[in-house]
């Protein structure tokens, strides 16, 4: 259903039924879509951890060349909101958080690998949900070492804990609504890159203590971009690496572009929060699927698995579905045909930049942290704690 063109889910599950009809004559399938829906949001808690774990082993087995990326276990995360239908119950349950008039939405949270350019892990919630509590509960299921790769609305002293506990590193971009401070004699290898993340709500209880970052300022053009690390050491994390992963995470926002435009999923269906939630679960699933069937074809014939055109492997999975015969040249098996499915790779004579269309999102950037030295009650309460040790090498 989640490849099906239809454009109502009892179209999308017509088809689904009749092509497992036409392959699997001995199951027995349901004829009610709305008992299949019963179904579904009964069994999705079960087959969702099931699925997803199988997904994650698959792409564990994957080359080394592929699986890291600079010699770093590198994962993006971002999140996207999905429309939902304007129904009494959606507008109630799922909120509308966007501008006014807005429709009720979906928000859909994804820990995404940076080299194969596929999902690692998933949450959906209400539209009105925050993306940072999302990504919380998912950091125990990143594997050991990994470096995760995050926006400005991501920093806060909670997940940067939690992530420097569980020994993974992270790679921030901070703006104008953090403040860092310098000097604060906490660690004992200061030096002009060094700063702490210490908000003052954290510091009275005498139990929270600062969190020792490396302060990363990158230019972009005339614009300077400022990103915070856990990795003090530079020979482990560059400079000029710490500028690749950090550019490598816009293809999140690739994948999020496919999974509204290009398989059309842009406004879901269903007409009450659970069934929306449940829908958008399946969707990504499906579409984490799509990927992993082609991306590890495209591997195994030695591609890049960046390169990986959602569009052709739709297209080529629904022929296979319809048992078409392609238009051109003889029938072949899916197998080959996805390890084909790859993006234009000519030299492009103009730019591919989108006109500016009315509604064209043109968001300010974020600005700089506030560097600042510690006020002297701030100085009182880390002399009180125990002076910060030089951190072991993560295993990167």
């Amino acid at each position: 259903m989640s490849w099906d063109e239809g454009q109502t889910l009892g179209v999308r599950f017509d088809h689904a039924c009749t092509t497992a009809h036409d392959r699997h004559r001995h199951w027995r399938l349901g004829e009610s879509y709305s008992g299949f829906t019963q179904a579904l949001k009964r069994e999705t808690p079960r087959l969702l951890g099931a699925i997803s774990g199988r997904f994650r082993r698959e792409m564990r087995a994957m080359p080394q060349r592929v699986w890291r990326c600079g010699g770093w276990l590198a994962f993006a995360v971002d999140g996207s909101r999905v429309e939902a239908p304007h129904t009494a119950a959606n507008e109630t349950d799922l909120g509308c958080a966007g501008r006014t008039k807005t429709a009720p939405q979906v928000y859909l949270t994804t820990v995404w690998h940076v080299g194969l350019g596929l999902p690692w892990d998933f949450r959906v919630g209400p539209g009105t949900d925050s993306e940072r509590r999302h990504v919380l509960p998912m950091i125990e299921d990143l594997p050991p070492g990994a470096l995760l790769v995050a926006d400005a609305g991501f920093i806060g002293y909670e997940l940067c804990r939690k992530l420097v506990r569980s020994e993974r590193s992270f790679l921030f971009r901070v703006g104008s609504n953090i403040r860092l401070l310098q000097e604060l004699g906490y660690y004992r290898k200061e030096r002009g890159d060094i700063v702490y993340l210490w908000p003052t709500k954290r510091q009275a209880n005498g139990r929270d203590k600062p969190l020792v970052l490396r302060l990363i300022r990158l230019k972009q053009g005339r614009q300077t971009v400022y990103l915070v690390t856990n990795v003090l050491d530079k020979r482990q994390l560059s400079n000029r690496m710490a500028r690749r992963l950090y550019q490598a995470r816009w293809g999140e926002e690739v994948f999020f572009r496919s999974l509204k435009q290009t398989l059309q999923r842009r406004t879901l269906k269903s007409r009450t929060a659970t069934t929306c939630q449940t829908e958008c679960q399946w969707t990504m699933l499906g579409l984490w699927l799509l990927g992993l069937m082609t991306v590890s074809r495209i591997v195994a014939t030695g591609g890049n698995p960046r390169a990986w055109s959602v569009a052709r492997s739709r297209d080529l999975v629904r022929q296979a579905l319809r048992n078409e015969r392609p238009r051109r040249g003889p029938r072949r098996p899916l197998r080959e045909s996805l390890a084909e499915a790859l993006i234009d790779d000519y030299p492009r004579r103009a730019d591919k930049t989108a006109r500016n269309y009315p509604r064209k999102k043109s968001e300010k950037p974020p600005g700089p942290p506030r560097i600042e030295p510690p006020r002297p009650l701030e100085l009182q309460r880390a002399k009180r704690l125990v002076p910060h040790k030089v951190p072991k090498r993560w295993t990167a």
